[in-house]
């Protein structure tokens, strides 16, 4: 929360013109050495801060600055104001009052040309409970515990040392230290169920980039499939590569990390898929629809 104090030690100093340094930690909880290292911060970017000491002292702007014209272009505003809109559809109280106090400062921009959702439709409101939870626990680094639905459906409780939420190719993972596996892990949120915070606290932390560091420890495996042409909405909403061929049926490529969850991508598209390749993908397809066959006969 960084970023929103400095703009709001900002707002603050726009809105009273002159404040103590103390005042300003009273009132973000901080001690009087952050508050000065946030003046440097943004001193160093630009704002024209007046420091004075003594009984009458205290910190204030320059009169004639504005945030309107002085520090960010109208694209960076816009930019500014886009990121705390997406953010605030999370359900994080805080962005919203950022994003009002910005839109005031920042005077009359367009801010409806966007609308930006992360949550499904189905749970929204326990989808944002949940985030939030998660949130406050990787910034106090407090260990979690949660049931957690795997590939193959079964509810396991997994303690977590949660170190970062991602969102990923439309849906949102925690990536954290799994204590039982004694290893990383990526949680999808959706089968995250009966959350709690830990009183446990630890000290590790995660990787600047987790996906460019190749999260799965670099085990992928290209699939090559078959779709037909009532499948199109999906090939163009989903794949790169792919070649369309004379029926309308299209030939798709995509790397994907190994696991059982590969089976689950693949019957998601039903009847309408046909594994081309690699070979031992193509004969666990076949394994599984003929033990589920078994079923019905």
């Amino acid at each position: 929360m960084h970023i929103y104090r400095l703009f709001e030690i900002i707002y603050i100093l726009l809105d009273k013109k002159k404040v103590t340094a103390g005042e300003l930690a009273k009132r973000f909880e901080v001690s009087t050495r952050t508050i000065y290292r946030d003046i440097d911060a943004l001193s160093a970017s630009g704002i024209p801060i007046l420091m004075k000491k003594g009984k009458s002292g205290g910190i204030s702007l320059l009169p004639e600055f504005t945030l309107n014209k002085t520090v960010l272009t109208e694209a960076e505003k816009i930019n500014i104001l886009l990121a705390l809109k997406a953010t605030n559809s999370l359900g994080i109280s805080e962005t919203d009052t950022a994003f009002n106090k910005l839109s005031s400062l920042f005077g009359k921009l367009n801010n409806e040309w966007v609308e930006v959702d992360f949550s499904s439709w189905s749970n929204p409101i326990e989808e944002t409970e949940i985030f939030n939870k998660l949130k406050d626990a990787v910034i106090h680094k407090q260990v979690i515990r949660f049931l957690y639905t795997n590939s193959k459906g079964e509810n396991i409780s997994r303690d977590v040392e949660p170190l970062k939420l991602c969102f990923k190719s439309s849906a949102w993972y925690l990536y954290g230290y799994c204590l039982m596996r004694q290893d990383y892990r990526f949680f999808k949120l959706s089968r995250i169920k009966s959350l709690k915070v830990l009183i446990n606290t630890f000290d590790r932390s995660a990787p600047a980039n987790i996906f460019a560091q190749k999260p799965w420890n670099g085990e992928y495996v290209t699939l090559k499939l078959k779709l037909p042409e009532e499948m199109s909405f999906r090939v163009y909403d989903e794949f790169e590569n792919f070649n369309k061929l004379d029926d309308g049926s299209f030939i798709v490529e995509i790397n994907m990390p190994k696991g059982d969850w590969i089976y689950n991508y693949i019957f998601s598209f039903r009847e309408h898929c046909e594994v081309l390749e690699p070979i031992e993908i193509r004969n666990g397809v076949k394994q599984k629809l003929k033990k589920g066959l078994r079923k019905y006969l």
